[in-house]
Parts: structure tokens; sequence; C-alpha cells
């Protein structure tokens, strides 16, 4: 079972890098996560993008290989990695066999450590977010979500990770370097590791990998960082950033036949105590077939083509969030309907739905969350929230506690009095 005593080994590392480990006996795989404080949320407001651009053009050469023999190199060792921009972190994970653990840490500590960047891959790179940005025009949720968020949240977390059509055009391999150059260091640096490893092996493999990074000179060298202590979190360098919410009701007019409608409020920040309870209250909402959103809004009234429920959460907050698309007739309809759905919760809410709920979430975890790769990331996850592992079985234990009362205090703290609100497509809603 899923729920057997897990613990993740954490330690700060000299470099700086901040290292948990989960010790996995019996799994055949191993995988890495490794996170730095460099997402979009860290870009200047000129370049927006530049991260994103960064992600993809950083693993197309090294001092030491050309893209394809970088590839070349993890192919050999039959290793899956990725990389990418998140908006608070730039994020490169792996998975492979536990004996090839080893080179890929050696080739991820190349590719962050000492990246060439050809100028050609950058304008690639720089080509191929233009187009990725273009191409929301042909997909109106995600379009959706980009004007919402951009008006809730505010600056920086607002941003899209493709930035915008103008500060690309100002983005060229110099300003992807100053941005490696200022935020890939070890003390911006989180990794998390899932497998049938030694934490101690695992530990000292990063120490002499990463020894003495604290940035980067293109190429061939890396600055050095004075010799001292173990550093402590207080000695790392992991900005956050504050979400000041903004209410207000907008309208994108957009020949659709479908209207899209995206709303959301403040919720519960990763850290909050009543973050379980907003899990449960999502699962109420919008946890299957027979949660509230689908039954009410879908299958009695037939008003939505889609409809959901979900939270996100940047490192200090938390946001709620409800969307539809419906035809552009029943907008305000089915506008009011969301809002009627998750009101009355504090009115009528059963023990049975949120027993539902809860089973849902906890055979989620008991099967998706029990392969390596999600354990990885729940370790990782954990370090970018709390700055320590927390155990499974606590997690757990909180979700199975929430009761009705408890979904009734959630939506007392956080009322849906103040909303932020987009919709997109042929007509707004009637008091716009």
């Amino acid at each position: 079972m899923i729920e057997r005593a897990e613990r993740a080994e954490h330690r700060f590392l000299t470099s700086g890098i901040e290292l948990a480990v989960l010790p996995t006996p019996g799994r055949s795989v191993v995988m890495t996560g490794i996170r730095l404080f460099a997402g979009y949320a860290h870009e200047g407001s000129e370049y927006l993008g530049v991260a994103h651009v960064l992600a993809q053009a950083i693993t197309k050469g090294t001092a030491k290989h050309d893209g394809p023999a970088l590839n070349d190199a993890f192919d050999e060792i039959g290793a899956a990695h990725a990389a990418a921009a998140g908006r608070e972190t730039i994020a490169f994970s792996c998975l492979c066999l536990p004996e090839f653990l080893e080179r890929a840490f050696d080739l991820h500590a190349e590719l962050i450590r000492t990246p060439s960047f050809p100028q050609s891959a950058c304008e690639v790179a720089v080509d191929l977010a233009r187009q990725a940005l273009a191409a929301l025009n042909d997909d109106p949720h995600e379009l959706a979500k980009k004007y919402l968020q951009r008006q809730a949240y505010g600056e920086p977390l607002g941003r899209h990770a493709c930035g915008e059509s103008a500060t690309l055009e100002r983005i060229g391999r110099e300003q992807i370097v100053d941005h490696w150059s200022r935020h890939l260091a070890g003390r911006r640096m989180q990794v998390a590791v899932a497998g049938p490893v030694d934490p101690a092996m695992v530990a000292d493999l990063l120490e002499r990998d990463f020894d003495g990074f604290a940035g980067g000179e293109i190429g061939n060298g890396d600055s050095t960082r004075e010799a001292g202590d173990e550093p402590t979190a207080a000695a790392t360098d992991r900005p956050s950033f504050s979400v000041t919410f903004s209410p207000g009701r907008t309208h994108y007019p957009k020949d659709l036949e479908q209207q899209q409608i995206a709303i959301c409020f403040p919720g519960a920040a990763a850290t909050d105590e009543d973050q379980a309870v907003e899990r449960v209250v999502v699962g109420v909402l919008s946890g299957g077939m027979s949660s509230r959103l689908w039954t009410a809004v879908r299958e009695r009234q037939g008003l939505v083509y889609w409809v959901g429920c979900w939270c996100d959460r940047p490192r200090t907050a938390g946001m709620m969030h409800l969307g539809a698309s419906t035809t552009p007739q029943r907008v305000e309809e089915t506008y009011a309907t969301l809002l009627r759905e998750i009101g009355r919760l504090a009115e009528d809410i059963t023990e049975r739905e949120i027993e539902r709920a809860i089973t849902g979430i906890v055979t989620s975890v008991q099967t998706h969350g029990d392969l390596t790769r999600a354990k990885a990331v729940r370790v990782a996850d954990d370090l970018f929230y709390y700055g320590r592992p927390v155990p499974l079985e606590q997690k757990l234990a909180k979700i199975r506690a929430v009761t009705v009362s408890d979904v009734q205090q959630y939506l007392k703290a956080h009322p849906r009095d103040r909303l932020s609100v987009v919709t997109l497509g042929p007509r707004g809603l009637n008091d716009e």
C-alpha cells in the first residue's frame, strides 16, 4: 500500500542545493527533478518569455557536446528527460535506470552549468515561442485562462509563459545568457529524487557535479562560491512573490461557437490549514461524472460543453477557478448557475458527497500517485511549498478528516463577493 511509512531525507549541500531523496526499494527506475528559481516571474518586464526560451535553448549544446551529441548521450542511458519553464521555476526532469543515475546527473550538471546557447538554437527557440503564443488564438480555453490570470494575479505572477509578441521580438542570445547567469545557481536549486537509491550517494554525486556552482560563464567556467560551512535555508536565494488579487469583469470579443467563461477568487495557499478542505471542495464540485458541476450544469440543464473547477497555487497563495464553455445565448444563465452551485455547498452538502470526494482523492494517490515519477514530483512540490518533505500519510490524514462543518467554514472564509471574471466569445455578461 502507498501509505506505508515512506520518509524522504532532506539536507542542504555546500553548493546551496536543497536536496530531498525518497528511497523506494524494489522500484526499477529513478526519477529526478531539478528546479531552479528562474521562472517567468523572475523575468525583466521588457523580455517576457525569456525563461521559456531559455528552457528550450539550454538543451541544444554545452561546452562538451553539441545538441545532437547531448541527445545521444541521454539516449545511450535510456533516459527520458525534459526541461520546462514555469511560473516561478525552471524544471529539469529525468527518468532512468538506477545504474545510470550518476551519468544522468553528470549530463544535467553539464547543460545547467556550461550551456553554449548556439545562436541558431536561440533564434529557433524564440520563433517556437512566437508560434505557441499565436496558437492560443485557436485554443479558446487556454486563451481565456491567459486573460484571467493576467487580470486576477497581476504582476509578475499573472504573466504567460511565452510572454507577449512585443517582448519576444526583443529577445536574443544576449538576453537568454543574461537570464541564465543571473538566476541559475546552486543557491536557487532544489532537487528531488525518488527510486531505489541511497540518499548519501545521491548527495555525494550532486556535491561533486555542482561543486562551487554559484553562477556561470558560457562554455567553460563557473564563478566559484566561497568555501564555508554547509548552508542553511537562510543562506539560499529563493524569492517569493505575492498575489495582489484584482477583482473585475472583462469581455474579450471573439467569433466563436462556444462561449468561454473563466472565474476565480482567492483560495487556500498550500501551507494554509484549510488547503485539504479545498481539495475536497474541488472534488465535490468537479471530481467526476457524479460531481455537482457536471450533474447540475451539464446533465440536468444541458448548459455547457465543458465545465470544471480547480485550484491553482503559486508558492505563497492560492486561487480557486471555475470554467465553462457554453453557447453565447446561455452565457448569463451558465454564469449564474456556476456561482449558485458553489454557493449552495454550505447549505446542502452531505457527508456522502464528502466521502465520495475523499475516496476519489485517495484512490488517485494510490494509483497514479504511486508511480515513481509522481513520488518525485510530490517531494519536489513539498520543497517548493513547505521547505521540507511532508509525509504522505500526514497529508491523507488531513483529507480524510474533512467534515461538512469544515467545508462550511471554508466557504465562509473564502467568500465569492470579489470575483475576477473573463468571458471570451461573441457575448459578454449583461452588466458589462
